[in-house]
């Protein structure tokens, strides 16, 4: 089992409530815990230094404002800093996101090894996180994996993304296509962006391009 554990957590009873349940539950022996990103970030730094390092992160995503300054504002800023410093740390996000795409955004990009959302199963769920975590394997909370298996979370091309930014900014579709030539983007005909917009909202069952908009951004996509 993992050895040493840092959990970031900005309410400090819930940092506890982990810690407490993962001495409990696991055989991990030490587990330490930050409020604030770049604490967490020292504590890595230091252990790293004193050739003690960590083994695991667990960090929420999002941290409330404070009247400190941070330069870690994120828990995705985080795991992007602690990467530089130690590439091979294995990594858990535990927090209220919910929106597939999203979540597998942060296996694809952040390369996380587990996610798990936070309520009534939470705590549970961390803990059988961590120990498949530990085996090398990838964890995501139950409901969150099913919701991710089903047809409902697209993969979307860059002109994809770029055609829906544009209409969620409220441009027309001549105004797209303007801007698609100018920037020598292609296609950039009205017929085209006019298919690729059915074929879009018939992927996602869209009544129109405002609701095509809506979903996409429900979501995480925009």
């Amino acid at each position: 089992m993992f050895e040493k554990v840092l959990v970031t957590e900005d309410l400090g009873s819930i940092n506890h409530g982990i810690a407490n349940i993962l001495h409990e539950r696991t055989g991990v022996k030490e587990v330490q815990q930050a409020q604030y990103c770049d604490d967490a970030y020292l504590k890595f730094r230091r252990a790293l230094r004193d050739d003690k390092p960590f083994d695991l992160l667990i960090t929420d995503l999002s941290f409330k404002e404070s009247h400190r300054q941070r330069e870690l504002v994120s828990g995705l800023q985080l795991i992007d800093a602690i990467r530089l410093i130690q590439p091979d740390i294995k990594v858990i996000i535990y927090s209220m996101e919910d929106r597939p795409a999203k979540v597998k955004s942060f296996f694809k990009e952040q390369s996380i090894n587990g996610y798990v959302c936070k309520g009534r199963y939470g705590l549970n769920e961390l803990v059988q996180s961590v120990g498949e975590v530990y085996h090398n394997n990838t964890f995501i909370s139950p409901l969150l994996a099913n919701a991710m298996n089903k047809n409902n979370v697209f993969e979307l091309k860059d002109y994809d993304l770029l055609l829906l930014k544009h209409l969620s900014d409220g441009l027309t579709q001549e105004e797209i296509r303007m801007y698609f030539k100018r920037n020598h983007i292609s296609p950039n005909s009205i017929s085209s962006i006019e298919k690729r917009l059915n074929k879009l909202k018939y992927n996602f069952k869209a009544k129109n391009a405002i609701h095509l908009v809506a979903m996409t951004k429900d979501l995480g996509l925009l």
